[in-house]
Parts: C-alpha cells; sequence; structure tokens
C-alpha cells in the first residue's frame, strides 16, 4: 500500500500563475452555455489556461438540451463550443494552453459519424468511450489548427479517481470499483496530470499529445487518425452550428 500511495504522490513544480487567468468548466447547456457567450462577449483580460473538465459517465440514455445524446454533448459538444467562443482570446493571452481531460477509455472507442447521438442503439459504455475519443481526436485536430499561435493543446487520462462520475455504475460495477478502490486515485491524486499540463515548463513546445500519470503517454491508433479527426470537427461544427476553419 505504501508503494501505490507513492505512486500517486503529487506532482509538484516551482513554476508560477502570476498575472495568468485560467478557466475551468464545461459548457452545453443552461448555465454553462450562457456563462461561455458572456465571457466572450466582454472579452476579459486574458485567458492562459482553459481546462476542459465537466464530465458525465456511462449515464442512462438522454438528451441535452439542444438535442446531443448527454454523454457526447457534455463531454465533447459543449467543450468544443467552449473552445470556440474563447479561442480569440485565448490567442491575444499568449503564451497559453487547451486541458482536455480524456480517458483510457477512448482506447475502446469509435466515432459513430452516421449515429453520433445514439438515435439507432444506445450502449452507455460505448456512448462514454466514443465520447472520450472524441476528446483526444480534437486534441490533434486543434493542436494542427494552432501550430504556431503560441497556443498548446493537451489531452490527459486522470486516472480511475473516486469521483461522482461512478454514481451511474450497475450494481456489479460498483461492487467491482468498491474491490479495485485501494488502487484508486483521490480527487487529488487524479487532477495532477491536468495540473502538469496545464504548468510544467518542459511541454511549453509539445502540443497535441496525450498524457497519463505526468507523462506522455500512448493512445489508440483511431485516436491518432487525422482523416477521422478532421470529419469528427466537421461533423461538431455542422451540429453546434458554427464556422471554425
Amino acid at each position: 500500500m505504501q508503494a501505490i500511495r507513492n505512486y500517486f504522490r503529487p506532482w509538484s513544480s516551482d513554476a508560477k500563475l502570476y498575472d495568468k487567468t485560467a478557466v475551468i468548466t464545461g459548457a452545453n447547456t443552461g448555465i454553462g452555455k450562457e456563462t461561455a457567450i458572456d465571457l466572450a462577449k466582454r472579452e476579459e483580460k486574458q485567458v492562459n489556461i482553459l481546462i476542459n473538465n465537466a464530465g458525465v459517465m456511462v449515464c442512462p440514455y438522454g438528451k441535452t438540451a439542444d438535442g446531443f445524446e448527454m454523454q457526447i454533448g457534455v463531454n465533447h459538444m459543449g467543450h468544443f463550443l467552449l473552445t470556440f467562443l474563447l479561442i480569440d482570446l485565448i490567442k491575444r493571452s499568449t503564451p497559453a494552453r487547451i486541458i482536455n481531460v480524456s480517458s483510457m477509455a477512448h482506447k475502446w472507442g469509435n466515432i459513430n459519424l452516421d449515429d453520433i447521438n445514439s438515435e439507432k442503439s444506445y450502449d452507455k459504455s460505448k456512448a462514454y468511450s466514443q465520447s472520450k475519443l472524441a476528446n483526444v481526436l480534437f486534441t490533434r485536430s486543434l493542436a494542427k489548427k494552432l501550430q504556431g499561435t503560441g497556443v498548446t493543446v493537451y489531452a490527459v487520462h486522470p486516472g480511475v479517481v473516486q469521483t461522482e462520475l461512478w454514481r451511474h455504475l450497475s450494481g456489479p460495477q460498483q461492487a467491482a470499483m468498491c474491490l479495485i478502490r485501494p488502487i484508486t486515485k483521490t480527487p487529488v491524486q487524479g487532477a495532477q496530470t491536468t495540473i502538469y499540463c496545464s504548468v510544467a515548463p518542459e511541454l511549453e513546445t509539445e502540443t497535441g499529445k496525450y498524457y497519463s500519470d505526468c507523462a506522455s503517454a500512448s493512445c489508440s491508433n483511431v485516436a491518432m487518425d487525422d482523416d477521422m479527426a478532421q470529419r469528427l470537427w466537421d461533423l461538431s461544427c455542422q451540429m453546434l452550428n458554427i464556422m471554425w476553419d
């Protein structure tokens, strides 16, 4: 157990965030969406760090107020829209970073472009994996589009973390999670890779990569498919009714 505690020891750095602004939220409907729109209109002085962290996991089928399947809507579309609304301000705040919280579950996912809202059939685990794969593909596309702007982009896997995300797990799944609780992360531990990607000086020249346990990690082959990344980008713009080249 001591070895496990040491393995999950918080990452530390002397890097400071003086005179920098960070936004940590998600926005797809309701208060979050309206807050993002208002923030974009006010042109706050700067946004140096945007952390797309909000999410839901393996929830029963439902839709957001905008008509998206809940998991793709909250976990991807909301992040995509918020980033679009803030991107000009972020570009003016360079050096700046965008962190998309994904999951290792992306490795079990596929993007169903013909049924992104899972209206033909719904498997809550597959829908979750699809949304987390979308996070990595979004990171890849965004990094390419922002090349040379001074804005860098990262996707992170926080680990198996003890949070409210577990609330929709079935009885057997809840029992399994209880069994592995000793090797899961606390929320503080789970936040370390996000913090690392937000402030680590050595990542200033890195962009578009996937990180786990405060280090670069491998992602699935599908997550490195540039054609799929662009097709998802185009579909997201179409469904959100925005133009973003």
